[in-house]
C-alpha cells in the first residue's frame, strides 16, 4: 500500500510543478511574440504620419487609425473593416470582440487623448497559449474570498480523483498480480505433492506469463523425467524376471543331470553329459549376450572406428555365408555396388550385427527360402537391405522385436530360440554408429530388416 501512496504524492508534485511551468513558460512565451514588442502604445505618435509601422509590416501585421468620427483614417497591411465609415455601435462591436480569446488574431488598441484617434495593430495568431496565475498584493478583490474558494474546490477535487484513480488503479494491479501468483503458487504445490501433470495456466503476455511458461517447461521436463524413471524401473525389473527365466531351465537340466550322474555311477552317461553341456552353453550364451548388451548401453564404451569400403565388407562377409546358404538349401540374391562406398564403423561390432541378422534369416526361414541383400548409395548415407522369405512378424511387434528378450513366441520357451537379446544388441550397435534399424514384416510374409549407416 506504501507503493501507491507513494506514487499519489509523487503525481501530485508533478502537477503542480507543471503548473509552474506553464506559468514560466507563459511569461516567456509573452515576451518573445511579435504583437508584445510592437504594441500599440510602443508605437503611438501625436503624429500618424510619424507612425513607424514597416516593421508591422515586415511581420505580416496590419495598422489602423479611427479618428473620433470612426473613420478609417489610415490603414496598413492587415485590415478587418470592409468600409472606411463606422458607426459607432459597430467599433464598439469590434473593441469587445477584439479581446476574446476564441479570435485567430491579436489586437493591440491605444487611443491618442490629444489628437483624438485610436490606433490598432493587428497580428495574425498560428497558436495561442493563454495561461497565467496573476495575485494583486497591493489591493484586495471583493471577489478573492471566492476565487480561493474555488480554486481550492477546484484542487480537493483534482486531489479527490486523483485518490480514487491510484485506489482504483491499485485494485486493479494488486489483482493483476495475485491472481498470477496464486496459480503458480498452487501449481507448484500440486507439482510439490506429487501431481506432475500440474502446469500453471497463465495466457497473458507480461513478466508472469514468462514464469507460468518456464514453470509449465520444467513441470514438463520433471515429467519426463519421472515417467522415463518408471520405465526404466519397469525395465530393469522386467530384465530381471527375464533373465532369472531363462537361467532357471537350463540351470534345472544342468543340476538334473549331474544329480543323476552322481546317483548312478555306472550308467552310460553320455546322454546326459551332452544335455549338460548344451544347457550350459545356451546359459552363457545368455550371459554373455547380456554382458554385451551392457557394455554397449554403457556411456564410457567407445567404439574403434576405422574407415572402411562397406560395399567390399559386405561382399567379403556374405562370401563367408554363400556355403551355409548352399548347405541349408536357400537361394540368395545379392546386389552390391561395384565402386568404393567409404564409411566410419567398428567392424567388430558390424561383424555381430550381420551374423545375428544371417543367423536368424536361417533359424526362421524353412530350407529352400529366398535371401536378399541389397546395398543403396546415398549422398550422405547408405542403406542396407537384408530380406527373408521365413514365418515373419506380427505387424504390431515390429517395434517391440528389438526390445531386450522379446519374441514372436509370447510364451517365451528358450528351448525353442536364442536368448532374446540378439535384435537388442543389433538395434543398440547400429544406433551408436549413427544409424538406424526398421523391420518391415507381417506373419507369413518374411522379414525386411532395412539398416541406415551415415557417411561422415
Amino acid at each position: 500500500m506504501i507503493h501507491y501512496i507513494l506514487m499519489f504524492v509523487i503525481t501530485t508534485i508533478i502537477a503542480t510543478t507543471a503548473l509552474y511551468i506553464l506559468t514560466f513558460v507563459s511569461q516567456i512565451l509573452d515576451n518573445k511574440l511579435v504583437k508584445n514588442h510592437y504594441t500599440a502604445y510602443s508605437l503611438m505618435k501625436d503624429n500618424v504620419s510619424e507612425i513607424e509601422y514597416m516593421d508591422v509590416l515586415r511581420n505580416n501585421g496590419g495598422l489602423q487609425v479611427i479618428d473620433s468620427e470612426y473613420r478609417v483614417v489610415f490603414s496598413k497591411g492587415i485590415n478587418h473593416f470592409s468600409k472606411g465609415q463606422l458607426t459607432a455601435s459597430e467599433f464598439t462591436d469590434f473593441l469587445t470582440q477584439a479581446q476574446s480569446t476564441k479570435r485567430n488574431y491579436s489586437y493591440s488598441i491605444a487611443y491618442n487623448e490629444e489628437e483624438r484617434f485610436w490606433l490598432i495593430i493587428t497580428f495574425p495568431t498560428s497558436l495561442r497559449i493563454d495561461f497565467n496565475v496573476t495575485h494583486n498584493s497591493l489591493y484586495k478583490s471583493v471577489d478573492s474570498k471566492e476565487v480561493v474558494w474555488f480554486t481550492g474546490g477546484v484542487a480537493l477535487v483534482y486531489l479527490l480523483m486523483l485518490a480514487i484513480s491510484t485506489i482504483i488503479y491499485s485494485r486493479m494491479t494488486a489483482t493483476s498480480f495475485t491472481k498470477p501468483l496464486a496459480r503458480l503458487r498452487e501449481s507448484a504445490n500440486r507439482l510439490r505433492n506429487g501431481d506432475y501433470s500440474a502446469r500453471a495456466d497463465m495466457d497473458i503476455k507480461n513478466e508472469f506469463g514468462d514464469l507460468g511458461r518456464s514453470f509449465n517447461e520444467m513441470a514438463d521436463k520433471i515429467q519426463e523425467e519421472i515417467e522415463l524413471r518408471k520405465k526404466l524401473e519397469n525395465t530393469r525389473r522386467q530384465l530381471t524376471l527375464d533373465i532369472a527365466h531363462d537361467l532357471k531351465n537350463p540351470l534345472a537340466v544342468i543340476m538334473g543331470y549331474a544329480e543323476y550322474c552322481l546317483n548312478n555311477p555306472d550308467d552310460a552317461k553320455e546322454n546326459q553329459i551332452r544335455a549338460i553341456y548344451q544347457n550350459s552353453s545356451r546359459a552363457n550364451s545368455l550371459i554373455t549376450n547380456l554382458f554385451e548388451l551392457s557394455k554397449l548401453e554403457s556411456p564410457e564404451y567407445k567404439l574403434n572406428i576405422v574407415r572402411v569400403d562397406i560395399a567390399e565388407y559386405l561382399r567379403v562377409k556374405l562370401a563367408k555365408f554363400v556355403e551355409t546358404l548352399e548347405s541349408e538349401g536357400f537361394t540368395y540374391d545379392f546386389e552390391i555396388p561395384e565402386g568404393e562406398i567409404y564409411l566410419p564403423i567398428d567392424e567388430k561390432e558390424m561383424d555381430r550385427v550381420f551374423d545375428n541378422l544371417f543367423d536368424n534369416s536361417i533359424r526362421y526361414c524353412e530350407r529352400g527360402g529366398r535371401l536378399s541383400i541389397a546395398l543403396k548409395d546415398y549422398e550422405d548415407y547408405v542403406e542396407i537391405t537384408l530380406e527373408d522369405e521365413g514365418k515373419g512378424i506380427p505387424k504390431e511387434l515390429s517395434e517391440e522385436i528389438f526390445k531386450p528378450f522379446a519374441r514372436v513366441d509370447v510364451t517365451r520357451n528358450s528351448e525353442t530360440g536364442g536368448s532374446g537379446l540378439g535384435l537388442a544388441i543389433v538395434k543398440k550397435i547400429i544406433e551408436i554408429h549413427g544409424g538406424g534399424i526398421a523391420l518391415d514384416s507381417d506373419l507369413g510374409k518374411g522379414c525386411k530388416f532395412i539398416i541406415t549407416l551415415p557417411k561422415i
